[in-house]
């Protein structure tokens, strides 16, 4: 056994201004379970709607609205009913048909409410009836389509 004091630690290390050694080297972390997975919607989509809430949506009046905005990449988007009243969601997964919505598109829809307190509403089974006149509108393959 020698008496000679442990080498110098190979990474550079100061004191912060707390008095804690920081080092230079990044850290280690323990692999999360939900890295690189897509951290589930809390909005109910046409997969994890209940039976029940479907066969209530389907039973119900179908309205006329004209599509406010769409964003492909969020998945979601709006309708400004044509009777007036608030914005309503939409879900990429209502979308029937073979376009994908853009500003302007006259669409049908039938309601139904998002849980847990069932106080706003989102749109499901919803139809483009009239592309916007004067956009490009993609279909869900990706081909672009001029209106």
């Amino acid at each position: 056994m020698s008496s000679e004091p442990p080498p110098p630690s190979q990474h550079p290390t100061h004191q912060s201004s707390a008095g804690l050694l920081d080092t230079q080297e990044a850290r280690d972390r323990s692999p999360s379970p939900l890295r690189g997975n897509v951290v589930p919607s809390p909005l109910p989509t046409r997969r994890t709607r209940t039976f029940s809430a479907t066969v209530r949506a389907s039973q119900g009046p179908v309205y006329r609205g004209v599509c406010k905005c769409f964003c492909r990449s969020k998945g979601h988007g709006f309708i400004t009913p044509a009777d007036g009243g608030p914005d309503i969601f939409l879900h990429i997964s209502d979308v029937e048909g073979e376009y994908v919505p853009v500003e302007g598109d006259e669409v049908t829809y039938k309601m139904c409410s998002i849980p847990p307190k069932n106080e706003k509403l989102q749109a499901v089974e919803v139809v483009i009836t009239h592309l916007a006149p004067g956009t490009k509108h993609e279909t869900w393959s990706g081909h672009i389509i001029s209106s």
